[in-house]
């Protein structure tokens, strides 16, 4: 039973606030809209690129959840981080990929809904992750890793990843 808490936490971790983010406050911010892209049909370019960028996304956030509970023994949460330093699967690649995988889910929303509001909105959470990374979670993973956390920030970009030989560290 024990190892099934982590999954538990990061599954209650995930409804809550990732799925606030991409699908509470898109419903809030759709059922009153102020600006909308032009579409010429309910069906086209954009809702393609939308449902591929919102089932992309959601893999990539479900990825990295499982990620943090099965191999950190932790949860995304920040008061329940994880016990071990992420660096496998997607880590290896990009040291964010969680927020990565939310953008890419509300862009995909954004052009699904042909919405500016939501663009509006996946710019305002991507200055809001940043600012989060930079002022929080680096600082703290790096008191709480020392040395190994620094030498993984200095092989694995924070937001865009490098694939190959030199994404594969650790």
């Amino acid at each position: 039973m024990g190892s099934r808490v982590p999954l538990v936490k990061t599954l209650i971790f995930t409804l809550l606030v990732p799925g606030t983010v991409t699908v509470l406050v898109p419903y809030w911010l759709l059922r009153h809209p102020h600006f909308a892209l032009a579409c010429a049909s309910p069906i086209n370019l954009f809702s393609y690129l939308g449902i591929g960028g919102m089932a992309l996304g959601a893999a990539v956030s479900l990825w990295c959840a499982w990620d943090f509970a099965v191999k950190g023994s932790g949860t995304p949460a920040p008061i329940d981080p994880p016990k071990e330093l992420l660096v496998k699967g997607l880590y290896r690649y990009v040291r964010n990929p969680m927020y990565v995988g939310v953008l890419i889910v509300l862009l995909g929303e954004a052009f699904l809904f042909c919405s500016v509001d939501l663009l509006f909105y996946s710019v305002i959470m991507l200055v809001v992750f940043h600012l989060f990374v930079v002022l929080y979670e680096e600082p703290t993973l790096a008191k709480k890793f020392g040395e190994s956390y620094r030498r993984y920030c200095l092989e694995v970009p924070r937001w865009w990843p490098r694939f190959g030989l030199r994404g594969l560290v650790m």
